[in-house]
């Protein structure tokens, strides 16, 4: 057997050489379409994975998988224990932007030192997934929230928290990052039945076909169904609002009172009870990534989230006149003549706009931005070496 960190391994007789010529050259996967690594609670992890694991070159390198981020340092997960981590030299060195940086979720390569307590992390293995947004404030860059997440279980509460402008922007960023949405509204025990149903149909208008469950932590209503959302092998990550009910929906998934959570403030908005980003394994029910509230969702080069979160308005703009037309002012427009007809909503046109708009904005002042970084870069790099060139001949 070959171990790995996180109480991972791999069933050596699950793997043989043989002659291939796609992609996992030198490699046959044994009647399963994909082998898995598994731990106590029998969670597959991706082909690639282990694919990566058989062309590791130095026994002293282990896969490891982020689960936490700290200012300075990370967590990595081995076996049951938290293990501080930093990155290794190299890695830094290469680092050009925020992307570069691990997040929770990311598998990696690492050396593990000191009894195992202590861990240096010298590459991340290629994302599968990646949740993102613009950071909060004036800063034009992407702030990371998790990664190789299967399925966003974006919470919002059915108090003045409901926004169904807010829902848009995190199914965008959500469905950009190829992301399943399940959609999960608490505080269900304030609304009538009747009243439950609108809601859930207001969200379905938005987001068709998805799985919509509207639960209580208050009087545990639906808290199972919720439950039984999980299955084992697959990473969640739970995004909303401060004060919506995450941490205290997680410690009902639990059945512990683990995790600390708080009182909503009196003007109705959450307090943060989840100051890191963390995952956290759960018993024959996969991983959770639990996250902070979010009260900025700003998007930076999300056009295509924002074409999947309004595929309605986007089948539309295939039908206008000009192949540019930007759908505000133009004659010919299919999508200005769908809402003066009145088949479309005039609050999802504007967010449509408003949404486009700003990642268009933030997408050329973020490119613009690294352009100059680059240019200063590359200033700073000729020099150095034009120091060193005549520091040689001094």
């Amino acid at each position: 057997m070959i171990y790995l960190h996180n109480q991972y391994k791999i069933n050596e007789c699950s793997l043989i050489n043989v002659t291939s010529n796609n992609h996992y050259e030198n490699m046959i996967f044994k009647k399963q379409e994909s082998i898995r690594l598994m731990n106590t609670q029998n969670q597959s992890i991706p082909r690639w994975i282990i694919a990566k694991s058989k062309e590791l070159k130095r026994k002293d390198f282990q896969i490891a998988r982020i689960s936490g981020v700290h200012k300075n340092s990370f967590s990595v997960q081995m076996d049951s224990e938290e293990v501080l981590a930093e990155l290794s030299g190299n890695l830094m060195f290469n680092i050009e932007t925020e992307l570069d940086y691990p997040t929770v979720g990311d598998w990696v390569y690492a050396q593990f030192f000191n009894q195992n307590n202590l861990a240096i992390i010298h590459e991340i293995i290629p994302r599968r997934t990646i949740l993102k947004r613009k950071t909060a404030g004036k800063k034009i860059a992407y702030q990371l929230i998790a990664a190789n997440v299967d399925t966003a279980l974006i919470i919002q509460s059915l108090d003045q928290d409901f926004n169904l402008r807010r829902l848009e922007r995190y199914i965008t960023i959500v469905k950009e990052g190829n992301i399943q949405p399940i959609i999960l509204l608490s505080k269900s025990d304030l609304l009538s039945q009747i009243e439950l149903e609108v809601k859930i149909s207001d969200v379905l208008s938005i987001l068709p076909g998805a799985k919509v469950i509207a639960f209580s932590n208050f009087n545990k209503h639906n808290l199972i169904q919720v439950s039984e959302l999980l299955e084992m092998g697959k990473t969640y990550c739970l995004i909303g609002s401060s004060g919506v009910g995450k941490t205290t929906l997680l410690n009902h998934i639990l059945e512990t009172d683990k995790f600390k959570t708080q009182e909503v403030r009196r003007d109705g908005k959450g307090k943060h009870t989840t100051t890191n980003r963390q995952l956290i394994n759960l018993s024959q029910k996969g991983i959770i990534i639990d996250t902070p509230g979010m009260r900025e969702l700003g998007l930076i080069d999300s056009q295509k989230g924002i074409s999947e979160t309004f595929q309605e308005i986007s089948d539309l703009a295939q039908m206008c006149l000009f192949k540019d037309c930007t759908h505000t002012i133009e004659k010919g427009c299919a999508i200005l003549a769908a809402l003066a007809a009145g088949s479309l909503s005039p609050e999802r046109y504007n967010n449509y706009i408003k949404m486009k708009k700003e990642s268009a904005h933030y997408e050329m002042s973020y490119f613009e931005k690294r352009k100059k970084e680059r240019q200063t870069g590359k200033l700073y790099k000729n020099i150095l070496k034009e120091h060193l060139r005549k520091k040689k001949w001094q």
